[in-house]
C-alpha cells in the first residue's frame, strides 16, 4: 500500500502542478526576462539593456508617488478592516451576552451576516462604478445629493487631491470588511463556549471579553487577515481605474502600482518598463508577507 500511494498521489498532483508551472511560474519568469529589456511588444527582437529599466525606474517621480499610495493603503485599509469586522463578529457572536447560560449574539445575527458579505458577490468593477455615482458632484451623486438638501455645496471626493485616494479607500474596506468579519465570526464560533461562560461568572465585561479572551484565540486569524489585506493594498487597479479621475488622477494623487504598469503596457508600449514595475511589485509584496508572519509570530494559544 505504501508503494501505491506516491504513484497515486503523482497522478492527482501533475495536472494542477503543470497549469500552476504554465501559467503562473512560466509568467513571471518572463516578467523577470523582460524587465531587462527595452521591448516594446511588437518585434519578436529582444534587447536586453541590464538594470537600466530599474534606473529609470527609481528616478521616476510618478513610481515613487505610486509607492507612497501603497505604504498609505498597507497601513489604514488592514486598520479600518480589521477592527470594523472584529466589532461586527464580535456583535454576532458574542454581542447578545449571556441567555440560560450560553452566550449569543444580537437578534438576527445570521440575517447581518448575510448582508454584510453580500458585497463580496460584487466584481470590483461594479463596485467601482456604483460608488463612482454615489461620489458623483452633483445631484445625482448620492451623498451630494443628501448635502445638497441642507443647503451644502458640492464635496469633490474624486477630483481634490486631499479626498481622492481616502475616497477609494473608503470603497476598498467597504468591500472587504464583510468577507473578514465572516472569517472572524468562523474563528470566534470555534472558541468553545465554556471559555466565555467562565469569564462572564468571573464577572467579565464585554470589553474584557473581546480583549482578554477573544483577540487572543483570534491571534493566528488576524495574522492571515493582516496579510491578505496587504496584499489587497498593494493591488486596487480595479477601482482606480475605473473611479478616479483620469485613471490615477487628479496629478496623480490616486495612482498606484498596477494602474502604471497596465498604463505602461497598453498606452506607452513600454513592456520592459512595465515588466520592471511588476518584479519590484513582486518583491514588495513577497517581502511585507514575510516581515509580516515574521512579526506577529507568537505562541499559539492551547484551548
Amino acid at each position: 500500500m505504501k508503494h501505491g500511494r506516491y504513484p497515486f498521489i503523482i497522478g492527482f498532483l501533475i495536472v494542477p502542478v503543470a497549469i500552476y508551472g504554465t501559467f503562473v511560474v512560466a509568467a513571471y519568469l518572463q516578467a523577470f526576462q523582460l524587465s531587462f529589456t527595452n521591448w516594446r511588444g511588437f518585434s519578436p527582437d529582444v534587447n536586453y539593456i541590464g538594470f537600466d529599466n530599474f534606473t529609470k525606474l527609481f528616478q521616476d517621480d510618478t513610481f515613487w508617488k505610486a509607492i507612497r499610495h501603497h505604504a498609505l493603503l498597507l497601513v489604514f485599509l488592514p486598520l479600518f478592516t480589521i477592527v470594523l469586522a472584529l466589532f461586527f463578529s464580535f456583535l454576532l457572536n458574542v454581542g447578545g451576552g449571556s441567555k440560560g447560560g450560553r452566550t449569543r449574539g444580537v437578534w438576527g445575527s445570521k440575517f447581518y451576516r448575510v448582508v454584510f458579505f453580500f458585497p463580496q458577490l460584487l466584481a470590483l468593477a461594479l463596485v467601482a462604478v456604483i460608488f463612482a455615482r454615489v461620489y458623483s458632484p452633483d445631484e445625482s451623486g448620492l451623498i451630494n445629493g443628501i448635502l445638497n438638501q441642507f443647503g451644502s455645496g458640492p464635496v469633490l471626493f474624486l477630483a481634490d487631491k486631499n479626498l481622492a485616494l481616502w475616497s477609494i479607500l473608503a470603497v476598498l474596506v467597504w468591500q472587504a470588511v464583510g468577507f473578514y468579519v465572516v472569517l472572524f465570526s468562523a474563528g470566534m464560533g470555534s472558541i468553545p463556549t465554556e471559555i466565555y461562560e467562565a469569564a462572564a461568572l468571573d464577572g467579565a465585561t464585554r470589553g474584557t471579553l473581546f480583549f482578554k479572551v477573544t483577540l487572543p484565540l483570534l491571534w493566528n486569524t488576524l495574522q492571515v487577515a493582516w496579510v491578505y489585506l496587504g496584499i489587497a493594498a498593494f493591488d486596487a487597479f480595479a477601482l482606480v481605474n475605473v473611479m478616479s479621475v483620469d485613471r490615477g488622477g487628479p496629478d496623480g494623487a490616486t495612482t498606484v502600482l498596477g494602474l502604471e504598469i497596465f498604463r505602461n503596457m497598453q498606452d506607452y508600449a513600454q513592456f520592459g518598463y512595465a515588466s520592471a514595475m511588476g518584479v519590484v511589485l513582486f518583491f514588495l509584496t513577497i517581502t511585507f508577507a514575510a516581515l509580516t508572519l515574521r512579526v506577529t509570530r507568537r505562541e499559539s494559544v492551547e484551548l
